[in-house]
């Protein structure tokens, strides 16, 4: 194994893991404030270079930066520190506990391992004095899980010739991902005595004209597909209405969930169903409306032909390891760098059927193959070919 192959990248991994970094805005939450303690300790103790963003109150972001021989190039490595609640785990969640070669606890897949091991890779050109072709800067984000506010803190003015984003890809590089646009659905009636409900308007029954509507329409969905990515999807993951059993419903609500590909838009999107509920209006007579988006998220397509993706698939090859260039339908934090037109990639250790899980591992032979992973293209990039195009 590489010389990365060591303990010191599990034991990081471990103390990330004893961390409690649930996202404040989830049950049990904390401000990130303590593990950007420790991320920022870790490299202050090897003299490199450090500083703090501020995003919100006791949630920085934690920025590493290792100078390159060119100061006018830079690559953006980058990891979430926040994770979802532990609500539903069956181990202990701050106990990063190695059995049969994994380390388990919450965020070890999602996504510290990731965070661990670029900080491993980033430490060990400062510790073997290596200037690498062009600056290399690790940022540690915060609220990945809820709303990406530390990302788009990253994004403003930043600009850099390649990213690489920490998710669970099984060490395989991601160059396409779905975006979101999340928002409600609310029908309007009129309320009455169930025991006369033609004196009233039941937005229940409303709400049935408007999901079998969305029903037929999702079916449609299915005739485009990404070649990475497959189709786009739509679900009605929330459904909320009436008072109680005597009373005739007046308002009911639906959230809706609707992944888009590349080439769509939150504002297509949301005027293709507007116009699905304009119809309804006049064929059904249901008054429905729609809330301005709780969510949105652009999706990611990163050419396989830049130097970021062509110098992963080398890298890969060389460590024997699926050098194909994949999709994946969650999103992350990649999409907000891609969007300023930074080639971005996601690559990192675990599988994304392991985060958020009741029982939440990763595998640490793949932890330790990161490091390496990261390593190299931070001594690598950019690749023989000046090409850097993409996005």
């Amino acid at each position: 194994m590489p010389e990365l192959a060591d303990q010191a990248v599990l034991r990081t991994l471990a103390d990330l893991v004893a961390i409690n970094s649930v996202n404040p805005n989830y049950e049990g939450g904390v401000p990130e404030a303590e593990i950007a303690d420790y991320i920022e300790a870790f490299f202050v103790e090897r003299r490199i270079e450090t500083w703090r963003q501020p995003v919100y109150p006791e949630r920085p972001n934690v920025i590493a930066r290792v100078p390159g021989r060119d100061r006018q190039r830079r690559v953006i490595f980058e990891a979430h520190m926040d994770t979802v609640s532990t609500s539903g785990m069956t181990i202990p969640p701050w106990t990063a506990e190695i059995r049969d070669g994994c380390l388990f606890g919450r965020g070890a897949c999602d996504t510290k391992a990731g965070l661990a091991a670029m900080m491993h890779a980033l430490a060990s050109l400062a510790d073997a004095g290596q200037t690498p072709p062009c600056d290399i800067w690790l940022a540690a984000t915060i609220d990945e899980e809820f709303s990406y506010r530390g990302v788009l803190a990253l994004c403003e003015d930043l600009q850099a010739d390649a990213a690489i984003i920490a998710e669970p890809t099984n060490l395989q590089a991601v160059i396409a991902s779905k975006g979101l646009v999340r928002w409600k659905i609310e029908t309007r009636g009129r309320a009455a005595h169930s025991a006369k409900p033609h004196l009233g308007n039941n937005a229940i029954e409303q709400m049935a004209e408007v999901i079998l509507a969305l029903q037929a329409d999702t079916r449609r969905l299915s005739e485009q597909k990404h070649p990475l990515l497959g189709p786009a999807t739509c679900n009605v993951g929330i459904i909320e209405g009436g008072q109680q059993i005597n009373v005739v419903p007046a308002h009911c609500t639906i959230e809706i969930d609707r992944r888009i590909l590349p080439g769509e838009t939150t504002e297509s999107v949301l005027q293709h169903y507007q116009e699905l509920l304009d119809r309804l209006a006049t064929d059904a007579s249901v008054d429905a409306r729609m809330h301005p988006p709780m969510l949105t998220d652009l999706p990611l397509e990163t050419s396989e032909q830049s130097a970021a993706a062509r110098l992963i698939q080398t890298i890969l090859a060389g460590m024997q390891l699926d050098a194909h260039l994949i999709g994946v339908p969650f999103c992350s934090d990649a999409s907000k760098l891609g969007a300023r037109g930074i080639p971005s990639l996601i690559l990192g250790p675990g599988s994304i059927d392991q985060a958020h899980g009741a029982v939440e591992f990763v595998d640490c032979q793949q932890v330790l193959q990161a490091a390496e992973i990261y390593r190299r293209f931070m001594l690598e990039f950019p690749s023989s070919s000046p090409d850097s195009s993409g996005g």
